[in-house]
């Protein structure tokens, strides 16, 4: 695009590409709803009102809007590549997305980044990325690489590189970690998303002391109050694994809702075929009783603004674009979507197929062979710490209880709903594993097993008994990583994830047909959760409170530090 044509298509003197009539603007900068047209050239809104242009879309009286941002994504927890994710999202109103890949990192190391840099080109979305932070994301476990703030460094310029991930290594930052310190020196001026559950008082002032300067990990609203009032952009998720919006929506009014914004953090293949993206959320604010123009104001230009996209968020002369139109705010269902003023998808179909990225990381499994006797624990007491599951959050309890000896051994015990859990090291054949109990997952027999378990994605299973468990194991590593189902020796269900353990090369329809037979086939075997693999995803990441589980050993959350599996 030329500059000066831009500027005479604005001022009427040549034609617009495209002209959208009939249409009723909700212009989140002025706050207005208003009936118009509106011209676009080469990519840009041009300007309002009559317009020559070559082309003439009739909008038939819906509203027009800014297309939705999504704020903080691991693209890798949908488990699809960046285009059959994108061909999820478009057609529900996403145009623009900043996505934090410190999944496929903590795998591949900097060659994720790549990957996901080159298989998210020429796209019908923009797809930014947030420099992971936290690889590993703590000293208390093994991922498959290390990230420094040296080489941290040598990508903070990438034009598509918007700042520094998720700082999870909050109590290296209040402690003044020289190496923490480092990395957020290296911001080079970019935003620094922040990672702070439950993390308040002078801790939480310490914390974004050092440049922090959002979370999307509240759950309460005092604690989302808290972050406001000391300057955080408050990220209010709603998806797969957290539904915080109820909760925190509370705490918005129209002074202070420039800065909370929509993520979905972890959305699942269910959730984007069954209630769709950053649209869902909209529609749950706006049932709630939100403010039509301020849920839209928390689902594109907020976000664009804390990110520093300028030219995104808005309709308005010289802003990208990227529209959506819709039919009313009692459903809020997306009917068109035009990218850089192309129109894109219509009634929840892509328009367009964009190229596949064909090339395919290498192998990512190199765990240690696993002895028949690998998951036996020794007893050393009667009483032990163990994972208790709260529904519908990440967050669990550390639990003291009796469990079960059998020949000197602790055993899980299936009728009180405790059971044994693992978390084997993949990427370096260290051989080894983290072994303790959960409360909560229900499974009455044999063993569900993962390769996705945030964040370093180790091997983490659940089971019954040590035999199926170990057939869990083996059968993910023949099968270059992915989700399975194992019971009385047979392998009942299962999802391959090639692409580093974490994603498939299947399209979205088929890996939510397999992943819906994973759930309910553990469900089956007894398995509460409503999604059973989400939970079991999250038992090793040892940034959640209280108590959690990674390849070196169980883990006090709210200490920072390794505890005991017996209980003193």
């Amino acid at each position: 695009m030329v500059l000066e044509d831009l500027i005479r298509v604005a001022h009427g003197d040549k034609p617009a590409d495209l002209l959208i009539t009939n249409i009723k603007l909700v212009n989140l900068l002025s706050a207005e709803i208003y009936p118009t047209s509106v011209a676009v050239y080469a990519g840009k809104i041009a300007g309002f009102g009559e317009y020559e242009a070559r082309e003439v879309i009739d909008g038939q009286g819906n509203y027009l809007a800014a297309g939705l941002i999504e704020g903080h994504v691991h693209i890798e927890s949908s488990m699809l590549t960046p285009r059959e994710f994108a061909m999820a999202v478009v057609p529900h109103g996403t145009t623009t997305v900043i996505a934090d890949p410190h999944e496929i990192i903590n795998v591949m190391g900097m060659a994720g980044l790549q990957y996901m840099l080159a298989a998210s080109e020429n796209l019908p979305i923009d797809i930014y990325y947030m420099l992971s932070s936290c690889v590993p994301a703590t000293h208390l476990e093994n991922a498959g690489a290390v990230i420094t703030a040296e080489e941290m460094q040598k990508w903070i310029g990438h034009p598509r590189i918007l700042g520094i991930g998720e700082m999870m290594n909050f109590p290296g930052v209040i402690g003044c970690d020289p190496q923490v310190l480092r990395k957020i020196e290296n911001s080079a001026g970019k935003v620094i998303d922040g990672h702070a559950p439950l993390v308040l008082g002078k801790d939480l002032s310490a914390y974004i002391a050092a440049g922090i300067s959002s979370d999307h990990e509240s759950t309460e609203f005092d604690e989302a109050l808290e972050k406001l009032r000391k300057g955080l952009f408050v990220m209010i998720r709603e998806c797969s694994a957290a539904r915080n919006l109820e909760a925190l929506l509370p705490i918005v009014n129209q002074l202070n809702a420039v800065n909370c914004g929509f993520v979905t953090d972890d959305p699942h293949p269910d959730f984007l075929m069954d209630s769709g993206h950053i649209d869902s959320i909209v529609r749950l604010a706006l049932s709630k009783g939100c403010d039509p123009i301020m849920a839209l104001q928390m689902a594109s230009i907020n976000t664009a603004r804390h990110f520093g996209l300028r030219q995104n968020g808005a309709v308005a002369p010289g802003y990208d674009a990227d529209l959506i139109l819709f039919d009313d705010f009692e459903n809020f269902k997306v009917r068109q979507v035009f990218k850089a003023g192309r129109k894109v998808a219509e009634d929840g179909q892509m328009l367009i197929t964009p190229a596949g990225f064909t090339e395919t990381p290498k192998n990512s499994m190199h765990p240690a062979p696993l002895a028949d006797d690998a998951f036996c624990v020794p007893a050393r007491g009667r009483e032990i710490w163990a994972i208790e599951i709260i529904p519908h959050q990440i967050i669990t309890r550390k639990l003291r209880i009796a469990t079960e000896i059998v020949d000197g051994l602790a055993v899980g015990a299936p009728d009180r709903d405790l059971l044994k859990i693992a978390v084997v090291e993949r990427h370096h054949a260290t051989g080894n594993i983290g072994l303790g109990f959960v409360k909560g997952m229900g499974l009455q027999h044999g063993a569900i097993a993962s390769t996705v378990a945030h964040d370093s994605h180790n091997i983490v299973v659940v089971g019954t008994n040590d035999a199926d468990m170990l057939i869990a194991c083996q059968a993910l590593v023949k099968m270059c990583g992915g989700k399975i189902v194992v019971a009385n020796g047979q392998i009942l269900a299962a999802l391959p994830l090639p692409i580093a353990g974490l994603l498939s090369d299947q399209p979205l329809a088929q890996v939510r047909a397999a992943a819906d037979r994973l759930n309910q086939t553990a469900r089956e075997l007894g398995c509460i959760p409503e999604n059973p693999f989400m939970t079991l995803s999250f038992l090793s990441l040892p940034v959640i409170p209280e108590l959690k589980l990674t390849d070196r050993g169980l883990v006090d959350v709210i200490k920072f530090d390794f505890i005991e599996l017996f209980a003193v």
